[in-house]
């Protein structure tokens, strides 16, 4: 794919390689020009319009013919694509012959010849209206007005149509959609025959507007598109006409030709037109009727059948719809782009989509006739647009531009100008114009609908305008930089931009920004808690080990917070989670009171019933007021103490209120004014303890979370009838589980650190997770470490462990901390200052003395705020027990140290025994048990390293036993022919049609139908199944090769089927011909029952014929 981006457009000089003529040619609409032009030019198929075209020579003596349009020269700049006709270009400095030139004041263009791709010599527009390349006007001549009042006029002075206005986005009187998605909506009632006598519509059997569009939820939605690339949007202009019983396929198709190509002068030779290609199931034939009419105008490599998802076009789940035929248009020329046809090409795009509606789907899913035939065409009015302004993107018009200015000046000066970057390194540019196109779409989505009616709300089409507002918000301030209430100050400027063919939104201009005002005042707020909301939500999804955001939870954010579903998603995603989208629509036809039940479950499943405990904006505010002081947490990093406090707080998450007292049972969060508990942070699960009080109380704390400097101890209180603010509490930690913890989180220092030194300085930490059980580090990589990395990482972080190293750790200032020389820290992380260095091996006030001394790259060295060990020793030992991908460049590394470390490596020397003992065990002993103990490899935890070898050594074992098979079954084949042979004898000779025979030759498909075969020769009437177990009487995988006469085929006994039939019980699959077909069942317990089904399904097809 070609990287979509603006760039500078390569002026062409004089330039003659060859010697050649260049003459530059347009001829007016005179027909006398044209002739003579005609016998000039001649086929000029593949190189006109694409860059430079060859033609035969004007007369004896002279060179070809060189012709080029205004949009050729700007295709000299390749875009991934070159064409081997471009020999020579020139830039012409004498003015045209006036015989040669006229321009046709109608359509604004210049006319000239074409071949047509082998077809008559056709008269059409060379694309001259829009600013050519090269010069600098700013005002296209095809503005995005001029498009659409072009297409009105065609059709209603010379088509005969009728003008119908727009309809609203906001179809109230249709609630089977949530927007006018197409502009045939309005026009249902006609479609379906149950348009009211005396509507203004009776009369009209042929209409054309442009109508304002939304696809942004139901069946057709384009929101989760916009911004990705240059075409897609939320709302559109779709510039259609239709024909109510009148015309049909013929007319339809020849007037969209004409348009585009004699009134907007597009050159057919870059057109591409699809149609219908049938259905079987749906019971539809292939369109074509359709097919025909374009290949009067396109050659057959230009006319294309595709399926019912692209060509069988439906406004929703039930109502009227039918085969469609679309165009599409090149941007490029001069190849063949059928192939890019429905690829989503930015250079190959559907421009009009001719659709023919002759069904009404219902409810059921069964689609009726309806009572007459109609055509509903759509023709989206940016993209054609696009290329009327000879622009890679639909972003690049004049209806955008203005919307794109007003977003720079909002943005941060440092953001800079929309580039229109889609692909390509440039991931900062990428993001930053996917915010632009998604604010600019979005802004004009939503002054439409809100000018329409609409609002937005929690239900509904409220529910995607708020959602739409979010995520241009979100984008706007997050990515831009644009300062809070940018959004409905563009109301303005949209305004100005569209009112003047929609004049309802300046009437209505005030109300639009009045509502995107308050919409996104009240999204600013609730941001800002949401982003809080995910970040301690992301802490417990690591602590809970999952990296999937339930769809309770994504329900919670959007029922409480007002997150639009797609907004978590894109959060979610930038943390590297994902979202339970099925489990977040389950919710949602749940009652919302049933759904916060369940959420407070699941968020509190160790607490029992009760309700989640976090604080956000408005409890942290009141801790403030009330003269709460934030939590000395001081001790955090000492080891084996008791610290005396007193409660501070004590917040109850079931009223959303702090309170005085705490009674037994009720889960709670409680504040104190000082804590030795670690709360979670920095991807380090919280520490576990109690709180011990007056004499035997205890309150259990279970896990602990830091907001605005409060350090929440979230448990209840075990022993003991109350708790009450200020009482006098002790910091008991479970230092043995935090002994499990802290050398999981040293050793991923460790092993940033090997990493680094095995696969290079590009190396990135791009998340960790450290608890009790496992550390897991996820880093940037390309490529997935072989084994040999693998070992050298493993065994460079055991030596450190064995070399007995300190652990070390400093508060210094940050600017002091930056200047170490090789200190590592997450990119994109805000630390504070002072902050925290942790080294391995090396003492931070050396450091601090000499940052810039080279032997510290020697050693781990980051800025962290965790839990850490004392001396590398503590860590035991260290395993590597996962390396997979989670996402393109990043890879992820599970280990293990300490207990769960020693026993891997103990599983690893007890699978690797019983290998290295298969090895030299005769291979048909050998045989059985490979597959088992390739089950326990696989199922065990051990080293990632070791595992891989363990299953090559029995993969190499498997193979050896099965190429010693193989030969063995090769020498009993001539013997199990034999038998086959004399089975078949003896069914013939009594008078059976079919035979079900068992043979002993494994699962080798090619043996077993050396038998068929021969049987088949001998005995050709004979209808036959061959049954053979991988095992004899294993009751492990089975295979049946099924061989039928002609005979027994036209009886009604297929050979796949009589296979299905007889595996159905074991589940087996298969497929072949109605004559010959092999299936296979991964077990079956049951040969002789099988062979029995098999006989009597061939009994009962072949006795009743």
């Amino acid at each position: 794919m070609a990287t979509m981006s603006l760039r500078p457009r390569r002026r062409s000089g004089v330039r003659n390689t060859c010697g050649t003529w260049c003459i530059p040619v347009a001829v007016g609409i005179l027909v006398g020009c044209a002739t003579l032009l005609a016998a000039w030019t001649g086929d000029r198929r593949d190189a006109e319009y694409s860059g430079w075209s060859s033609g035969p020579s004007l007369g004896s003596g002279l060179p070809p013919l060189r012709t080029a349009s205004s949009r050729a020269r700007r295709q000299l700049s390749p875009r991934g694509n070159t064409n081997s006709n471009i020999d020579t270009y020139t830039r012409v400095s004498v003015a045209p012959r006036r015989d040669m030139m006229m321009r046709n004041t109608n359509a604004n263009t210049y006319l000239g010849l074409d071949g047509g791709g082998g077809q008559s010599t056709r008269v059409h527009a060379i694309d001259a209206q829009a600013t050519s390349p090269g010069t600098s006007s700013s005002t296209p001549t095809w503005t995005m007005d001029k498009v659409r009042s072009e297409f009105v006029d065609f059709f209603k002075t010379k088509k005969a149509h009728t003008f119908v206005p727009s309809s609203p986005v906001v179809p109230y009187d249709d609630p089977t959609i949530l927007f006018a998605n197409a502009g045939m909506n309005q026009f249902k009632p006609i479609f379906l025959g149950q348009l009211d006598p005396s509507s203004p519509l009776s009369t009209v059997t042929r209409a054309v507007n442009s109508q304002k569009c939304i696809r942004a939820g139901g069946k057709h939605n384009d929101l989760e598109d916009v911004g990705k690339d240059t075409y897609h949007h939320t709302f559109f202009e779709m510039l259609g006409s239709w024909s109510f019983g009148d015309y049909f396929k013929k007319e339809a198709i020849e007037w969209a030709y004409e348009l585009l190509t004699d009134v907007y002068g597009l050159n057919p030779d870059r057109m591409y037109a699809t149609y219908f290609g049938g259905d079987e199931k749906m019971g539809l034939e292939p369109d074509l009727e359709a097919r025909d009419f374009w290949l009067q105008f396109l050659p057959a490599s230009r006319v294309l059948p595709f399926g019912t998802k692209d060509n069988f076009w439906e406004m929703g789940d039930v109502g009227p719809c039918g085969p469609c035929s679309e165009l599409h248009y090149d941007r490029i020329g001069g190849r063949d782009a059928s192939e890019l046809v429905n690829m989503d090409d930015p250079n190959v795009i559907e421009i009009w989509n001719l659709v023919f509606i002759q069904y009404n789907r219902e409810r059921s899913g069964e689609l009726k006739a309806l009572p007459a035939k109609h055509v509903d065409t759509g023709m989206g009015l940016e993209r054609v647009v696009s290329i009327m302004q000879d622009k890679d993107s639909n972003y690049d018009i004049d209806g955008f531009e203005p919307l794109l200015k007003a977003v720079h000046k909002a943005a941060d000066p440092k953001v800079g100008e929309y580039q229109g970057l889609v692909t390509g390194e440039d991931q900062e540019g990428i993001l930053r114009d996917t915010a632009y196109r998604v604010v600019v779409d979005h802004v004009r989505t939503l002054s439409f609908a809100i000018a329409d009616g609409a609002m937005p709300s929690n239900e509904g089409r409220g529910y995607v305008l708020r959602r739409i507002l979010r995520r241009a918000v979100r984008y706007g301030e997050q990515i831009l930089g644009c300062k809070k209430g940018f959004f409905s100050a563009m109301v303005p400027v949209m305004v100005d931009t569209y009112a003047d063919t929609y004049p309802e939104l300046r009437e209505r201009a005030a109300t639009v920004q009045e509502v995107l005002e308050d919409e996104e005042k009240a999204f600013s707020s609730m941001l800002e808690r949401g982003v809080r909301y995910l970040n301690d939500l992301e802490a417990k999804l690591i602590e809970g080990k999952t990296k999937t955001l339930p769809g309770t939870e994504a329900f919670y954010l959007y029922d409480t917070l007002g997150f639009p579903l797609d907004l978590t998603q894109l959060m979610a995603a930038e943390k590297g989670l994902s979202v339970d989208v099925a489990g977040f629509e389950a919710e949602m036809s749940k009652q919302k009171k049933m759904s916060r039940e369940a959420l407070a479950k699941q968020k509190t499943a160790h607490l029992g019933d009760g309700a989640p405990v976090e604080l956000q904006a408005e409890q942290t505010a009141w801790l403030k007021d009330n003269g709460v002081k934030v939590t000395d947490d001081g001790s955090k990093y000492e080891w084996d103490v008791k610290v005396a406090t007193k409660v501070a707080a004590i917040y109850n998450p079931n009223s959303k209120e702090f309170t005085d007292t705490l009674t037994k049972g009720e889960n709670v969060g409680l504040i104190l004014e000082a804590s030795s508990f670690y709360a979670e942070s920095g991807g380090q699960v919280a520490d576990k303890g109690v709180l011990n009080f007056g004499d035997g109380n205890v309150f259990r704390v279970y896990d602990v979370q830091m907001y605005a400097g409060y350090v929440v101890h979230i448990g209840r209180l075990e022993e003991g009838d109350t708790l009450r603010v200020q009482d006098e509490v002790t910091c008991s930690v479970d230092y043995e589980h935090r002994r499990d913890v802290a050398p999981n989180h040293t050793m991923t220092h460790v092993l940033n650190f090997a990493l680094r030194r095995t696969l290079g300085d590009l190396v990135d930490q791009k998340g960790s997770l450290v608890d009790s059980e496992k550390l897991r580090f996820d880093f940037s990589h390309k490529k997935a470490l072989s084994v040999k990395e693998l070992v050298e990482v493993e065994e460079s972080v055991r030596s450190i462990v064995k070399r007995q190293l300190p652990v070390h750790s400093k508060v210094i200032p940050l600017k002091a901390a930056q200047s170490i020389n090789s200190l590592r820290a997450v990119f994109g992380e805000v630390y504070p200052d002072p902050v925290r260095v942790v080294s391995v091996g090396a003492e931070v006030n050396a450091m601090e003395e000499s940052p810039s001394d080279e032997k510290w790259g020697g050693y781990s060295v980051e800025l962290c705020g965790g839990t850490h060990i004392g001396n590398t020793q503590d860590a035991e030992t260290f395993v590597i027990v996962e390396e997979t991908a989670i996402a393109k460049g990043v890879r992820r590394i599970v280990a293990l140290t300490r207990g769960a470390a020693r026993e891997a490596e103990k599983r690893g020397s007890e699978l690797k025994e019983k290998v290295d003992a298969l090895t030299k065990v005769a291979l048909g002993e050998a045989g059985p048990q490979v597959g088992a103990l390739r089950e326990e490899v696989d199922a065990a935890v051990i080293s990632a390293a070791l595992k891989p070898t363990l299953r090559d050594t029995l993969s190499g074992i498997s193979k050896k036993v099965m190429d010693a098979r193989k030969k063995e079954l090769a020498k009993l084949t001539d013997q199990r022919i034999e038998d086959a042979l004399k089975a078949a004898q003896d069914a013939q000779d009594a008078g059976r049609p079919a035979m079900v025979h068992k043979v002993s030759l494994g699962l080798d498909a090619k043996l077993i139908n050396k038998v068929a075969n021969a049987v088949n020769k001998a005995f050709p009437s004979l209808s036959l199944m061959f049954v053979s177990e991988d095992e004899p009487g294993s009751g492990g995988p089975v295979l049946c090769v099924a061989m039928l006469p002609k005979e027994a085929v036209e009886a009604g006994l297929v050979a796949s089927e009589w296979n299905a039939n007889a595996l159905e019980k074991w589940g087996g699959k298969g497929g072949g011909k109605p004559n010959s077909a092999q299936a296979r069942a991964s077990a079956c317990d049951d040969v002789d029952s099988l062979m029995q089904i098999a006989c009597d399904f061939a009994q009962l097809k072949l006795s009743s014929s």
